[in-house]
């Protein structure tokens, strides 16, 4: 079965301008082009368009997509239950944000009670999404599903103490990025050494165990996610590199 650009184009509900432009790049070639440069697709090329689709869903760009159903060993099978686990994933978080909004606005009605323990547990929750939406897939890649869900555990366990201790670090580690950047403080200062050492005690609430790799790891991908980098620099810029600056220098001499 062969179908022209068009057929492809309506059936995929893919303009036919954008899969001529992923033939320009190299991302879907077609199967053949008659004399008159008309493109047709085969089975095989259905198979990719349909992974291209699924990851660029999940976020990916066109050239790390590219690069992976390229890939000498690419399986299209091990990607097809990648896709779902990442939607049953997103699907968990959906149901779970749903039915925090659901609870607060039956609490705000006066349908229910909520004492403070349980709003504390749905404002953590909350949270424990949002950072699955934001930076999930860029953790859950660089060090796999399991490190991202022993993270999420440990927070979910959290006593309230814990959580508070948490977020206090988190804010002091901003705040002295800040003020460090401002007063043109070098990373290999003493200051630089003391926001190293808070950042490990904070990755430490979540992680399982430490590892200076893990931890030079994590710095990398702040100054390499546009995103990571956003949310250290959201008041002062250099915020991201600074951190990541002064764990390269201490991080080995701890």
């Amino acid at each position: 079965m062969e179908y022209s650009i068009k057929e492809l184009s309506e059936m995929a509900g893919v303009s036919a301008r954008t899969l001529r432009y992923y033939d320009e790049i190299g991302l879907l070639l077609p199967l053949h082009t008659n004399e008159a440069g008309y493109r047709f697709y085969g089975e095989k090329e259905v198979e990719l368009l349909q992974q291209i689709l699924f990851y660029k869903e999940r976020g990916f760009g066109l050239e790390e997509i590219k690069s992976i159903v390229y890939e000498k060993d690419f399986d299209i099978l091990f990607a097809l239950h990648s896709h779902l686990e990442e939607l049953e994933n997103q699907k968990h978080r959906l149901e779970g944000l749903i039915d925090i909004v659901k609870k607060t606005i039956s609490a705000k009605k006066g349908e229910r009670e909520m004492c403070d323990k349980e709003r504390f547990e749905i404002w953590k929750e909350k949270v424990i999404q949002e950072n699955e939406e934001k930076y999930g897939q860029e953790v859950r890649e660089k060090y796999g599903d399991v490190s991202m869900e022993e993270a999420t555990q440990k927070m979910r366990d959290m006593t309230e103490g814990e959580y508070g201790k948490f977020k206090t670090l988190e804010e002091e580690i901003l705040a002295r990025l800040k003020e460090a950047v401002t007063q043109g403080i070098t990373p290999e200062s003493k200051e630089g050494k003391q926001i190293v050492l808070l950042h490990k005690d904070w990755l430490g609430m979540t992680w399982k165990s430490y590892s200076k790799e893990k931890h030079l790891g994590i710095v990398n991908m702040y100054v390499m996610d546009e995103r990571f980098t956003a949310y250290y620099d959201k008041e002062i810029r250099g915020c991201a590199e600074f951190l990541r600056k002064s764990a390269v220098y201490w991080i080995e001499k701890l």
